[in-house]
């Protein structure tokens, strides 16, 4: 299911396979909205997400306060999801995000019980992330007519 109740992001749940699918939208400006994060981590709360998808491509070059902030508040709520895999997609020319996510992990480093891995390719990403689930076409098929 597509949610658009966050603005900064486009979101995509499926219940069934504990999935939230995460894009921050082109057109919300050039810094991190806190309170979209904080509430994207609310709705991963509310869904118990156990496989996130974030997808990176579109995130504006985060500021050292945006990091200080996500390494005080988002790494530590994100490890109290149920989380199994997390897949970050990172293009190969996001040098600095990749950077970024980097630090980012090893604060949490030692909190982390779940598999994460980057992939450059979102359907991919979603067949790793649901065990090559019947139900990924499905999914993108909705993405793609968002």
């Amino acid at each position: 299911m597509l949610h658009h109740s966050i603005s900064a992001f486009c979101l995509q749940t499926d219940t069934e396979l504990g999935l939230l699918r995460v894009e921050y939208r082109l057109g919300s400006g050039s810094v991190l909205r806190r309170p979209d994060v904080t509430a994207l981590l609310a709705l991963a709360h509310e869904h118990a997400i156990r496989h996130l998808l974030i997808d990176m491509r579109t995130v504006p070059l985060l500021t050292v306060y945006d990091e200080l902030w996500l390494g005080a508040h988002f790494m530590p709520a994100l490890m109290t999801l149920p989380l199994q895999r997390l897949v970050l997609i990172i293009g190969s020319h996001q040098t600095y995000h990749q950077l970024a996510v980097d630090a980012l992990h090893d604060l949490v480093k030692p909190a982390i019980r779940f598999d994460a891995q980057y992939f450059d390719d979102p359907a991919t990403a979603l067949n790793w992330l649901t065990d090559d689930s019947p139900r990924v076409p499905a999914l993108l098929a909705e993405w793609a007519a968002r």
